[in-house]
């Protein structure tokens, strides 16, 4: 939801096929949300090509055909679903 107010305040929309999702701290970090790998494999199912996720130093495995991005907090995160990778 956070990612569709910024993309709505600067007039740019997110990239197709993007899907994001995770818990925001109050100074804007994000952390890992429950059950991350089954709905990374949702996403992939759903159609999805990229999702962004809380960084970690665990990589996430087991998901095939979507493409896994890391940011450490909402602004990262707002930056990585306006660039094409």
């Amino acid at each position: 939801v956070v990612l569709a107010i910024l993309s709505s305040l600067r007039d740019n929309p997110i990239i197709q096929g993007t899907v994001v999702f995770s818990e925001i701290g109050l100074t804007g970090e994000l952390r890992r949300a429950p059950k991350m790998l089954p709905r990374i494999k949702e996403a992939a199912r759903l159609g999805f090509s990229r999702v962004i996720v809380p960084y970690s130093k665990e990589k996430i495995s087991g998901a095939k055909g979507i493409e896994i991005i890391s940011s450490r907090d909402i602004f990262s995160a707002f930056d990585a679903a306006m660039k094409s990778s």
